[in-house]
């Protein structure tokens, strides 16, 4: 899932600055789930917006909202006339959604509430840990099922570097724990080590980020 925390007070407070009229849309998938932007989330922020404005003794209404997805249009229905009668909308979404849904409102101020992270997974409760950097050519089957691009600091995929001590990555030998030993203690595990004799060839990173903005068309979805 796509993981996301939330901005500093200061820094929405800053944003929604001399606004009248504020509508604060929560999305009820993936940041629901990191609880960064569901309905939760969104009631605390409002209820926070409105403390501190009335501490300072600024005038702004504050409309609350959260809908299924910000990242497909027939869900914005239920909320159209909210959105209209706002002077800016603060989405808790990601970054997907925050752009989907000034595309979909063209004439709206549209604010981020939130910083996007990464596609991650729930390794324990309250811990979220990145996965997948959404390369375009998965690679995963050829190292054991650990991804080299995205659990190796330098994205390295034929071999560990030299800053790997002791199973753990020098970025932060802390915390981080060495992609390639990941995936060398994955392969050994499987009885496949014989596999990492190859060397592989350069990756085609077109297919991703560096390939501009990526699309994908299902013909058979089509109206």
């Amino acid at each position: 899932m796509i993981t996301a925390v939330r901005k500093p007070f200061a820094e929405i407070a800053g944003m929604l600055e001399g606004s009248g009229k504020v509508l604060i849309l929560g999305c009820g998938t993936c940041v629901t789930v990191c609880m960064a932007g569901g309905e939760k989330e969104v009631a605390i922020l409002a209820s926070t917006l409105r403390l501190a404005n009335q501490k300072d003794g600024r005038e702004m209404q504050i409309a609350e909202a959260t809908i299924e997805r910000q990242c497909d249009r027939e869900f914005f229905d239920s909320v159209r006339d909210a959105v209209v009668q706002a002077d800016v909308v603060l989405s808790l979404a990601c970054g997907v959604g925050v752009q989907f849904l000034g595309e979909v409102f063209p004439d709206k101020a549209v604010l981020p509430g939130l910083d996007t992270k990464f596609y991650g997974a729930a390794v324990e409760q309250g811990v979220w840990a990145e996965r997948c950097s959404g390369c375009g050519t998965c690679v995963i089957g050829e190292y054991g099922g650990v991804c080299p691009v995205t659990r190796c600091s330098k994205s390295l995929l034929n071999g560990p570097c030299g800053g790997s001590q002791k199973g753990k990555c020098e970025v932060d030998p802390q915390n981080i724990d060495c992609g390639w030993q990941l995936i060398y203690d994955r392969m050994k595990a499987l009885g496949q080590l014989d596999r990492l004799e190859a060397v592989k060839p350069i990756k085609d990173w077109s297919t991703g980020r560096h390939g501009g903005p990526g699309k994908i068309v299902k013909e058979e979805a089509l109206l």
